[in-house]
């Protein structure tokens, strides 16, 4: 019995020392656990760090090998300069040299330096460089090939009749064409339309939903001259396209409240002519 109760006891302190044991290997292992996990972090953190010196490595060097690109490029472009140059001044060394010095040939004019300038270069771009004139539409038909275009023959008290083609169509009747007295831009460079040239353009009061054309005053005549007060009458002999001058010129270009045609403000008249060109009845719109 005595030798049972000391097993007993021996047993107890057996499992004590496991469990004693048992609980110093998990400290242990939560050590090692922790441990293992710093590590990790620490490799982690030391490989991200050589990384991104890596990256920033390539990128020294890729903004270098641009630096070189552009170094190189520039090179180039002034290799390229320096042949060209050398190049001209070899093909100047080549020519050869004139036995007579102190003698040169006179240079013959060429055909632009003979003639004379433009006087429209010289002067403002305004109402003034536009050949205005009234004109009496002797007949007007419709285009042959254009249903929204007339073909009128208009007397400018010239030598001939004028041909006009005008996109009237929608606008007037062909009634309403015949033998009447309107107003004309006459210096406009002459352009087909639609197989016929048109040398002038009838003026027109224009709205977005009606167009109106401008009539001259009563009594005057065909030929008759276009004047705006304070705007000296110097017109092209031709507009020219690329000056756009009357594309400058034309928003100033409106009716007035009394539906008068004017310039900035001032009514187009006819000099010894009472009354001015009006509209029939489109006022504060633009003139084309």
């Amino acid at each position: 019995m005595f030798k049972m109760s000391q097993n007993i006891l021996k047993l107890e302190n057996n499992v004590n020392t496991i469990y004693n044991l048992i609980s110093y290997i998990q400290k242990e292992l939560n050590h090692v656990v922790q441990l293992s996990n710093e590590n990790t972090l620490k490799h982690l953190t030391q490989e991200n760090a050589v990384l991104e010196k890596q990256v920033d490595q390539a990128k020294a060097r890729l903004m270098q090998l641009q630096g070189n690109a552009g170094l190189l490029s520039n090179l180039v472009k002034c290799e390229s300069v320096s042949a060209e140059a050398h190049v001209k001044q070899e093909s100047s060394a080549d020519k050869p040299k004139s036995d007579k010095p102190g003698k040169t040939k006179p240079t013959k004019p060429t055909a632009s330096a003979n003639k004379p300038a433009d006087k429209a270069d010289d002067g403002p771009v305004d109402i003034g460089r536009l050949d205005l004139r009234v004109g009496k539409i002797l007949e007007a038909s419709k285009h042959p090939d254009a249903d929204s275009l007339y073909v009128e023959k208009v007397e400018l008290g010239e030598a001939a009749p004028r041909t006009v083609v005008s996109g009237l169509v929608k606008f007037v009747p062909i009634e309403q064409m015949q033998n009447r007295m309107v107003v004309l831009l006459c210096n406009l460079k002459p352009a087909k339309m639609r197989g016929v040239t048109s040398e002038a353009m009838v003026m027109c009061a224009s709205a977005p939903d009606k167009v109106e054309i401008l009539a001259p005053p009563a009594g005057s005549k065909p030929g008759d001259l276009i004047h705006v007060e304070g705007y000296v009458r110097n017109p092209d002999p031709v507009l020219n396209p690329k000056k756009k001058i009357f594309e400058t010129v034309a928003p100033d270009l409106k009716t007035n409240e009394q539906n008068q045609a004017t310039y900035r403000g001032v009514p187009w008249k006819i000099e010894n002519v009472n009354g001015f060109v009006t509209s029939q009845s489109l006022a504060n719109v633009n003139i084309k």
